[in-house]
């Protein structure tokens, strides 16, 4: 069966180009388009798509509030969001990812990259663009008027301390944009403990995918956004050197 993709974005030449993508490559199907958000939570819930590439500024209802109608429980099960943005530090990008989106995408990525996304995110994976996921997250996690969520909606300190001391420790490289494949190695254990651990810290800190275990970490304070301008990577403490500019963050 082909991935199901709908596309929501306003500006008609660019919608009409990704579901022209989208009908060109092999294993994929464009289901729909949708110029406002409120027409991408009716066509999804309408269609059922597998993945909606959701603008994050679009008329009568935003990307973010469209992400949370079509994530949230009465939402459109199975269905996954890709936000897709111009700006790498769009203020509506962290919201939207705590709403429920599975990643996001710069606009000027490569169509290949675009495509290979959409399988990422298809898949049941989470992706985060590899050069700015750093930037976004410190630069907008706990700012006001971004729609990010007050402290009380964080894992509590009880949940954050039931973590055993390899569960901490996973949860960081997680954060650092390590992959399963790279913290087994880091940590000289096999690929299938690795993700028995993920497992356990997606149910323990109540997150949906990576992506929230990221945030959830500058959320608590495990991680430190670096100083702005100083070009390093965010303060992990016994993780040096694992920076989310490593890679794109992969479930």
């Amino acid at each position: 069966m082909p991935v199901r993709v709908l596309v929501a974005e306003d500006q008609a030449l660019l919608r009409g180009s990704f579901r022209m993508l989208v009908d060109s490559a092999p294993g994929l199907l464009a289901v729909g388009e949708a110029a406002t958000g409120v027409e991408a939570v009716e066509l999804a819930r309408r269609e059922s798509p597998d993945v909606v590439l959701m603008d994050v500024r679009m008329p009568e209802m935003d990307g973010v509030e469209a992400t949370r109608s079509i994530c949230g429980p009465t939402g459109v099960p199975g269905t996954r969001v890709l936000i897709l943005t111009m700006f790498d530090l769009d203020a509506y990008v962290y919201p939207a990812l705590r709403a429920g989106a599975s990643g996001f995408l710069l606009k000027d990525t490569r169509p290949a990259e675009l495509l290979a996304a959409i399988e990422v995110i298809a898949a049941g994976e989470a992706l985060l663009a590899p050069t700015v996921t750093r930037r976004l997250i410190a630069g907008y996690g706990p700012a006001p008027g971004t729609g990010a969520p007050s402290p009380s909606s964080s894992p509590s300190s009880g949940e954050v301390a039931g973590l055993t001391d390899r569960e901490r420790e996973v949860l960081l490289l997680v954060a650092g944009g390590l992959s399963n494949a790279e913290i087994g190695e880091r940590l000289r254990v096999g690929l299938p403990t690795v993700k028995s651990h993920v497992s356990r810290l997606l149910d323990k800190l109540g997150a949906r995918d990576r992506v929230q275990l990221v945030i959830t970490c500058y959320e608590i304070g495990l991680v430190m956004p670096a100083r702005s301008g100083t070009g390093a990577g965010p303060n992990m403490g016994p993780v040096p050197g694992a920076g989310l500019d490593r890679g794109a963050t992969r479930r």
